[in-house]
């Protein structure tokens, strides 16, 4: 079964037009034989004089995944179960991939200095460079300090770079499994699981899968009952690692679908995301995700002022620009966040048509949810 519109729960990144080209990108691989699968994951004790565990989702200042980022920060703000914060390489502006800018809340090298012990939890982003030095060495560093360290759908090459796969068993975004596998053959990849646990690493497949992943972190922390109010607030009923890869196939259609787009350029269009103070990051960070893969759009974010604002859960988002007459806009409204994802690929398919469904939910890696009883 593919994924349809009505069956949208969590998912990543339709990779680059590198990756489109590629004739791997294409071939499913049989789904793996069913078996009992353990969602719950095990994490350590906070550190000493910790009553919350601390968890950092870290950045290249190059620029990083959208809702692999602000999904995680978003989500387990939400919870309270622990402090969270978002780190980068250098100070200055973050250019996420689909339309959004960023501030981290501090560098690297101050969160070094400040939390001398090191984070309980490092969350990894799909990166601009994944082979960058200077994150490896850290989450080298910080892996030593015995933190659990998490990669998001394509961080699972930032992850692999630095060695910390090497005799794990991972997952990442579909299309990109079988490069890594060649890439990397001393780590054991994972289909049919949409997150999964090897000793201090957790791993995700595409973006959407950061949703669940940040449940069940919710739940290692807090509990079920925290989680399942949690994931109310989203929209989310389960949260668990069921996952058939072969679901997931980039077929040539698609790439053709995708070039197609990326030609016509007199069919483009920007469309504009509005930001206010208190505007809920995830919903903003899934809306601007779906339709910037739809390759028709270039997705701007606005606000009045220049000034960053602060979303609902304190991250600072910088506006690309002022409102302009006439443009699309994308706007975010009260219902929870992976019901307004699933409004956005409604309304870009309203505006694209079905080609663009399909590349924005193969790009994310979007799981049918489970319906309760089901």
């Amino acid at each position: 079964m593919r994924p349809s519109l009505a069956s949208i729960v969590v998912s990543t990144s339709i990779v680059v037009m590198v990756s489109l080209a590629s004739p791997d990108a294409f071939v499913a691989s049989p789904a793996a034989a069913a078996s009992p699968v353990d969602d719950r994951f095990t994490l350590p004790a906070p550190k000493a004089g910790r009553i919350k565990p601390l968890i950092v989702v870290v950045a290249e200042t190059a620029g990083a995944e959208t809702s692999d980022l602000i999904v995680p920060y978003g989500v387990l703000k939400e919870s309270g179960v622990a402090e969270v914060r978002s780190l980068a390489t250098d100070a200055g502006r973050i250019k996420l991939t689909r339309g959004l800018s960023i501030m981290a809340d501090e560098t690297i090298a101050r969160f070094d200095a400040e939390e001398p012990a090191g984070a309980d939890i490092v969350i990894v982003p799909a990166q601009a460079s994944p082979k960058d030095a200077r994150i490896a060495k850290w989450l080298r560093a910080q892996a030593a300090k015995g933190a659990t360290v998490i990669s998001v759908c394509e961080g699972a090459r930032v992850l692999a770079n630095a060695g910390l796969l090497a005799g794990k068993r991972a997952v990442t975004h579909f299309s990109a499994i079988d490069k890594l596998a060649k890439a990397y053959p001393e780590t054991n990849w994972v289909r049919d699981r949409r997150y999964l646990q090897d000793g201090s690493i957790i791993s995700t497949t595409g973006v959407t899968a950061s949703i669940p992943m940040s449940l069940a972190l919710v739940e290692a922390i807090g509990g079920h009952d925290v989680a399942r109010a949690t994931a109310k607030r989203f929209g989310v009923e389960r949260w668990s690692s069921e996952h058939r890869t072969a679901d997931f196939v980039l077929e040539k259609s698609d790439i053709t679908a995708a070039m197609l787009a990326m030609s016509q350029v007199w069919t483009h269009e920007t469309v504009e995301i509005p930001l206010d103070d208190g505007v809920d990051e995830v919903s903003v960070a899934l809306k601007a995700d779906a339709w910037g893969r739809t390759y028709r759009t270039t997705v701007v974010s606005t606000h009045a002022g220049s000034a960053p604002i602060r979303s609902l859960h304190g991250l600072m988002i910088v506006p690309d620009a002022k409102p302009q007459p006439g443009r699309y806009v994308l706007t975010t409204g009260p219902t929870p966040a992976v019901a307004q994802l699933d409004e956005a690929i409604g309304e870009l398919g309203r505006r694209y048509g079905a080609s663009a469904i399909r590349l924005a939910t193969l790009g994310m890696e979007y799981d049918p949810p489970k319906r309760a009883g089901e």
